[in-house]
């Protein structure tokens, strides 16, 4: 066997590894928190145990868990791009693996990537019913890295490895134990089940089970090139997805050694990659979004036990589901018996339809949909600890609302608005608790989109806010604090780039060349395939109630609103932007929009002419870059990394380019500025460079830098 220098110590190795003996099984704890990340000191720590226990004649096994709440949540990502430290991961798992002594790993909590790949070095893995397991590396643009694609498949087959890998999503203990992954689930504490597990290998001279020598059962012949089909499209522009499949293909046609080699080559190319780093950092602003300034850490948010939702519409019900998935019983109101039964069918078919695609069990779908009633008595939601009002976009509508909720509700609800661009003060003056009274912007469909804009107003009480941005988490949404202005922070911005989109139809494109550049950039749809899913009619009607107060020199596209003049909403009714086949999804470009357009080209005495897939990017993204620093300029985002969270989870921004700040620091600040300046020169005071973009330019600073 394979035999390893002895570590000298280099820091304060000891305050990452707890050893001790229990009779003579080696106790080797982890002592990284929260979530023992195997950073360096960590790996040095337990690199030196395991020496230490090798060299004792003593010890006859090891057990090797994790300290607080769990085993190991994998890498210190910030040490990515840094040069590489021995011990390397890698290296520590071959000591576990190729060890003459028994090592069993004792896991709770999560054992997610260099966790879980530790786990599979270990002989024998002994788990808490609390315990997860994941390779989560490819959600950050990665594969796996130490051993994880080579170990699975020969542990568990390679058809289950692939799916492990693939999705990124955690396994739990149950699955664990029947894939063969666990080897026993403790009834109680896990380490003291592992030891008497790790004695009874011995008492009885069981054979080390290490996975790096089991065979690979083969997958059905065309399996993997089933796989590469699958993710054809949602896999579009990555490198990730493909390397895992290539790797785990790898574990049954390449020896274990040349399969990890090629592991480390796919690895280090990922690592290495913008997309990575784009991914890598969207992670960490997500993390960062959570921080709020003015907001002291050790603010308690109120419990959040029942909840009520106003409206039963597409949106409202959306929210009710997001609630109810979460185990918050909620109560829907509606104005009217019949509308309110039509809601909640919709809820109840939309369930069904995740049920039938296997996305949630039948038992999962009739606890959730217990979860939900329906009301058309608004004094019945008196007890509810939040209510989100999510009626009709009218002020009117929504401050009648919010004063009735206020005499309703109990002293300490917070009331929260759906509004996508109306002032959280003025709805909050219609009560007497604006302290309250917070946006909370959920995105279309509402129990399937990640983001939840929190929108602050003037009074909300920093209770309110810690609450509010929670609840998100509990519910499974990333929450963004943002200010309250028109369209907030994601809306605002989208306007901008929309408004580009529209001009540039004006001046020669058409609606599909625009959509194929945004979705070839990574989006999975352009802006008017977006529209007319969305529907049409709601974009509209805003336009309306902007209309008496739109500054009438601005340049401004009337094509949108010619289209819902002819009662084209979008796919819901046949035709938008593109016309749609009885039943069929598939916009199909029509000559009908062509003349509205050429039309409209005619009416102001714009010469058409042809437009490149460059100046279309340019003025997409330079103009959302633009706006983006705007929004940072004027305090209603607190952080680059917050409009990038907001434009991932909200927009689909593609998030292998990182959202647009960073997108803008990729690019060049300077380079945008540039591009903007000669676009302002050309089409004038809407592409303007901000005061912060420009100081930024000028200063070689980047997005990051702030």
């Amino acid at each position: 066997m394979k035999t390893y220098a002895p570590l000298r110590k280099e820091g304060p190795v000891d305050d990452f590894t707890d050893y001790r003996k229990q009779g003579g099984v080696a106790v080797i704890t982890f002592q990284n928190p929260p979530v023992n990340a195997l950073g360096i000191g960590l790996r040095k720590g337990i690199a030196e145990a395991i020496d230490k226990a090798a060299a004792d004649g003593g010890v006859t096994a090891l057990v090797l868990t994790g300290g607080g709440r769990c085993f190991s949540g994998g890498a210190d990502i910030r040490e990515f791009g840094s040069p590489p430290i021995e011990p390397m991961l890698r290296g520590i798992i071959d000591r576990a693996e190729t060890s003459m002594k028994p090592v069993v790993a004792a896991v709770h909590g999560v054992a997610f990537g260099g966790g879980f790949e530790l786990a599979l070095g270990c002989h024998f893995r002994v788990a808490a019913p609390s315990a997860q397991f994941a390779l989560p590396e490819v959600k950050l643009g990665l594969i796996p890295g130490a051993g994880g694609t080579q170990r699975l498949p020969r542990l568990i087959g390679a058809e289950k490895a692939l799916g492990i890998v693939l999705t990124g999503n955690p396994v739990g203990v149950d699955d664990a134990r029947s894939l063969g992954i666990v080897d026993e689930v403790a009834g109680g504490d896990p380490v003291a089940a592992a030891v008497a597990f790790a004695e009874a290998r011995v008492a009885d001279a069981s054979a080390l089970k290490r996975a790096r020598d089991l065979d690979v059962s083969e997958p059905p012949d065309g399996f993997f090139d089933g796989q590469r089909r699958k993710i054809e499209r949602r896999a579009r522009g990555l490198i990730a997805p493909w390397h895992c499949i290539d790797s785990v293909e790898n574990a049954v046609t390449l020896s274990f050694g040349d399969g990890m080699k090629k592991e480390r080559e796919y690895f280090v190319e990922c690592r290495e990659s913008d997309q990575s780093k784009a991914q890598r950092h969207i992670f960490f602003a997500e993390r960062e979004a959570a921080k709020i300034p003015g907001v002291p850490k050790d603010t308690a948010p109120r419990p959040i036990e029942t909840a009520a939702v106003i409206g039963c519409g597409t949106m409202g019900g959306g929210i009710a589901m997001s609630f109810a998935d979460a185990g918050i019983p909620v109560r829907i109101v509606e104005t009217d018996a019949g509308g309110l039964e039509k809601g909640l069918q919709r809820i109840t078919g939309t369930c069904a339809g995740s049920v039938k695609r296997g996305r949630i069990s039948d038992a999962t779908m009739k606890t959730c949909l217990g979860l939900i009633t329906g009301t058309t008595d608004i004094a019945d939601i008196k007890d509810a600890d939040i209510v989100i009002e999510a009626v009709f976009e009218d002020m009117d509508l929504k401050k009648e609302v919010f004063a009735k909720l206020d005499g309703i509700c109990k002293p300490g609800a917070i009331l929260a608005t759906n509004t996508s661009t109306l002032d959280i003060d003025d709805i909050a003056a219609a009560t007497g608790r604006p302290e309250q009274v917070i946006g909370t912007h959920f995105f279309s469909p509402a129990h399937i989109m990640r983001l939840m804009e929190n929108v602050r107003g003037r009074r909300t009480a920093p209770e309110t806010i810690a609450t509010v941005m929670t609840l998100a988490k509990t519910i499974g949404k990333v929450g963004v604090l943002v200010g309250n202005a028109d369209g907030f922070v994601g809306n605002r911005m989208y306007h901008c780039y929309i408004r580009q989109a529209n001009f540039l139809l004006e001046e020669g494109a058409l609606p599909e060349q625009v959509d194929r550049v945004i979705f070839d950039f990574g989006f999975a749809m352009g802006p008017f395939a977006v529209g007319d899913v969305a529907g049409l009619d709601v974009g509209w009607r805003i336009r309306q109630r902007r209309a008496e107060t739109r500054d009438k020199d601005e340049r401004y596209s009337p094509i949108a609103d010619r289209i819902c003049e002819r009662g084209r909403f979008g796919r819901k009714t046949g035709a938008g932007w593109y016309r749609y086949g009885e039943g069929s999804r598939a916009p199909v470009p029509d000559p009908a929009i062509e003349e509205i357009i050429t039309g409209v080209s005619e009416e102001l005495g714009i010469e058409r002419r042809d437009i490149t897939d460059d100046e279309i990017r340019e003025r997409c993204f330079h103009a959302l870059i633009n706006e983006g620093a705007k929004v940072l300029e004027e305090g209603l985002a607190i952080r680059p990394g917050d409009i990038d969270v907001i434009w991932v989870y909200g927009y689909g921004f593609p998030i292998h380019r990182g959202g647009p700040m960073f997108h803008a620091d990729r690019v060049g600040v300077k380079t945008v500025y540039e591009t903007l300046s000669r676009l302002y020169d050309i089409h004038g005071e809407l592409l303007k460079p901000s005061a912060l973009l420009e100081k930024m330019a000028r200063g070689g600073k980047a997005f990051r830098d702030l």
